[in-house]
């Protein structure tokens, strides 16, 4: 590990005559309607069936634009500030103007939960270049598009949180920074989409990616900590890593407990060694691994520094954030 720089029977009844039955109808019982969610699109809120997109919007052609994942707890929304600051930075990475200032995005994003009636969930937050031509160039696309969707979201049952899941190493390397850099979460998810392609052929919860040199970088949606020795050590940003909202929480937590972290380049040997290791995202939040490449981690169990983690985290989500019916 290179370090570089968070019943019973009744009795005695009296016989009754036995009343005649009716015809029993046999058309099956229609089921209630979902309820369709309201999308907001630019400005505009829709049904689920209604929702749509030109399909010369880039976003859809090229996966030219970006988007951030919320998760709101309580009727508050987690950390709203720091996620759009990150999805204004996607935005200036890719020299993508956003339509809208960072106070009227996170007005219309309240809305659209209050719209859907909802107090616990996640939010698809979206900014697509626009509508242009079939050709690459995005100065054509002179109107970017934003586009907000609310989901009630459980990624993994509770009992893997209880017990872990498992990982397996992906031939599929991180993209390197110099070429697309993994800080921007942009709408090419094509990477992780192979990875995670990887990991459900080998039948595993998720996919551990490496960068060029081999080191980790993360996992298919989740950042990488691994505890050993009573220290946390996560692979910093420069290896790939994408600088995660829950990631930065880890931090909180391990400083509020007096747990080190330490950002250091991370091999698989590292991953296999480690007396425990979780994985943190807004989808997954801090979740046990238990498992990488059919090696158990540890005893092969959730250990107590990350049930902690978990705890204080939950703790954390239920009495902060923005509130949205205030």
């Amino acid at each position: 590990m290179k370090t570089s720089n968070a019943g019973g029977a009744v009795i005695d009844q009296p016989k009754l005559r036995q009343a005649v039955k009716p015809a029993l109808d046999k058309t099956p019982a229609s089921k209630p309607a979902a309820k369709q969610s309201k999308i907001y699109i630019d400005g505009k809120f829709y049904s689920e069936a209604d929702a749509k997109v030109s399909v010369f919007d880039h976003g859809l052609l090229y996966g030219d634009g970006i988007f951030e994942g919320i998760r709101f707890y309580n009727g508050r929304v987690f950390r709203l500030e720091e996620h759009l600051e990150r999805l204004w930075d996607s935005a200036r990475s890719i020299c993508l103007h956003v339509p809208m200032s960072q106070r009227a995005m996170g007005e219309a994003l309240l809305e659209t939960i209050r719209q859907n009636n909802l107090r616990n969930g996640y939010i698809r937050l979206i900014v697509t270049r626009g509508v242009g031509n079939l050709g690459l160039n995005p100065e054509l696309c002179k109107t970017p598009s934003v586009i907000i969707i609310t989901a009630q979201i459980a990624l993994y049952p509770e009992p893997v949180y209880k017990n872990g899941l498992s990982l397996v190493t992906c031939a599929t390397r991180r993209t390197n920074p110099s070429a697309l850099n993994p800080a921007v979460k942009s709408l090419n998810y094509l990477n992780n989409v192979m990875a995670r392609i990887e990991a459900n052929q080998a039948n595993a919860d998720e996919g551990l990616m490496l960068n060029d040199e081999g080191n980790v970088a993360e996992c298919t949606a989740d950042n990488v900590f691994i505890i050993k020795r009573g220290q946390i050590f996560t692979p910093p940003i420069t290896a790939g890593a994408l600088r995660g909202i829950t990631r930065s929480v880890v931090f909180e937590i391990a400083a509020e407990t007096g747990i080190k972290v330490i950002e250091a380049d991370i091999t698989r040997h590292d991953v296999f060694v480690a007396d425990e290791a979780f994985l943190t995202g807004t989808a997954a939040e801090i979740i046990p691994l238990v498992k990488a490449d059919g090696r158990p981690i540890g005893t092969g169990k959730p250990g107590p520094i990350t049930a902690r983690m978990i705890s204080r985290f939950r703790e954390i989500t239920r009495e902060t954030g923005t509130p949205i019916y205030s």
